[in-house]
């Protein structure tokens, strides 16, 4: 009998969803609740600072695009951190530092304060995607894998829709700037308490060959019937190498092109939503930032349509009709920007609802397509790609606006969501109901 050996049970892929399972998809959630409200609230913000301090187009763009440079080498650095040291260490520390550096941006005085902060804050986010989304991968059920992982992606929108609101009500208060950057401490606070009693990840644990807590670990968290039973006897390690080379690189590019295609226009119209809206012709800035706010609430709605799609449709057809019918949206958008209010509103409705198959997706393919030995190096490289595109995009966004157009501005949006179905159609595979080693593995 192996070391590992254990009793007759139920495996992890075959465990029936615990209050255990919820409270970590909950707490776990809290990253992505947080990004949302971080890239959302700066775009309201934006509204104060930029006439305030008098900021340029160039200085406008950097701090738009400042916390998606930060969540770039956030996963890239602190993914492969994350495979080697464990999950649980990283998964209360990057709040802190979210914690720290939100309360430090109630005092900037200048364009370069306010973009290191950010930037830092953005490490801290980019840090915490490839340390919760797979610690959720590797405890939860395979019936619920794509709904709880789907999930952690509709708490963006909830952070963002949030965010929307919170910065509305702000805006009235003459320094409301400084009170909405510093408010995302307070739910990063409230995250960090409820995380600590989070154990480590069992499977990270076997593939460090460390059965007895792997054992300690499924025994406390899903009652002593729990087996390991459906983790690889031999662990075979995979290097960040193996992720650049034939087949795993497949993987890489898929999951990073319509990653990006996805966040490259959603991030933008998230940092400069009020900015874009006026051009669409709402006078008012308070009518255009409470219309930020409800395509945030559309945006949110489509996530947790394409939650209760996922496990039915399967993965594929989520992921590229929602592609193809978002473009849509959007194409109505560059063709007619000269509509009347509720054309344009329906338009964003159609774009915001159908962009939540990708959403989901974003999490849901990463974490199911590599094994546990490199799934967190994964998510975070697949993360700092897709936010490469993401900052690029936001960052352009301001030049775009001025020296293009809202219709072209628009034409380039469509044009990015089109990518995005044809590589679906390529290279998306169907991991729905396939348990997670299986995914995760290369098929010879």
């Amino acid at each position: 009998m192996s070391a590992h050996a254990t009793t007759r049970g139920v495996s992890l892929d075959d465990a029936k969803l615990s209050g255990f399972h919820k409270r970590l998809a909950l707490f776990s959630s809290g990253g992505p609740f947080l990004d949302g409200y971080i890239l959302s609230i700066i775009g309201i913000a934006m509204v104060q600072i930029e006439p305030q301090w008098q900021m340029s187009p160039l200085w406008s763009g950097l701090i738009g695009s400042s916390a998606l440079i930060g969540i770039f080498l956030g996963g890239m650095v602190f993914g492969p951190i994350t495979d080697r040291i464990g999950r649980k260490l990283m998964y209360t520390l990057d709040l802190a530092v979210i914690i720290v550096c939100s309360v430090l941006q109630f005092f900037v005085t200048n364009d370069v304060e306010l973009f290191v902060l950010r930037l830092l804050i953005g490490i801290a986010v980019g840090a915490d995607y490839p340390i919760a989304t797979t610690l959720v991968a590797e405890f939860v059920p395979r019936d619920w894998r794509g709904k709880l992982l789907g999930g952690l992606n509709a708490m963006w929108f909830v952070g963002a829709t949030v965010a929307a609101f919170v910065g509305y009500a702000l805006l009235a208060m003459d320094d409301g700037w400084r009170w909405m950057l510093l408010s995302s401490a307070i739910p990063a606070a409230v995250i960090l308490l409820a995380r600590a009693s989070i154990p480590e990840s069992p499977r990270w644990l076997v593939s460090k060959q460390r059965y007895a807590e792997a054992r300690a670990v499924l025994h406390k968290a899903l009652g002593p019937g729990a087996t390991l039973a459906d983790v690889e006897d031999k662990p075979q390690p995979v290097s960040m190498r193996a992720l650049l080379r034939k087949g795993y690189l497949g993987r890489v590019v898929f999951i990073s092109v319509f990653w990006t295609a996805t966040t490259v226009t959603l991030f933008a119209i998230y940092a400069f939503g009020p900015q874009i809206l006026q051009l669409f012709h709402l006078d008012s800035g308070n009518a255009a930032n409470l219309g930020s706010g409800v395509i945030n609430f559309f945006f949110l709605v489509g996530n947790v349509v394409a939650l209760l799609l996922v496990d039915r449709m399967g993965r594929r057809p989520v992921l590229i009709g929602g592609f193809a019918v978002s473009a849509l949206g959007l194409a109505y958008l560059a063709a007619f920007p000269e509509s009347g209010l509720w054309a344009v509103a329906i338009a964003f409705a159609v774009y915001a609802v159908f962009n939540g198959g990708p959403s989901i997706l974003e999490w849901i393919y990463p974490n199911e397509l590599f094994p546990t030995e490199v799934r967190a190096t994964a998510v975070g490289l697949c993360t700092g790609i897709s936010r490469i595109g993401a900052a690029v995009g936001t960052f352009a966004t301001p030049w775009a606006l001025a020296n293009l157009g809202i219709g072209a501005t628009m034409w380039i949006a469509t044009g990015i969501a089109l990518v995005g179905a044809v590589i679906g159609v390529f290279m998306a595979p169907e991991t729905k109901g396939v348990d997670l080693d299986v995914a995760g593995a290369l098929q010879r």
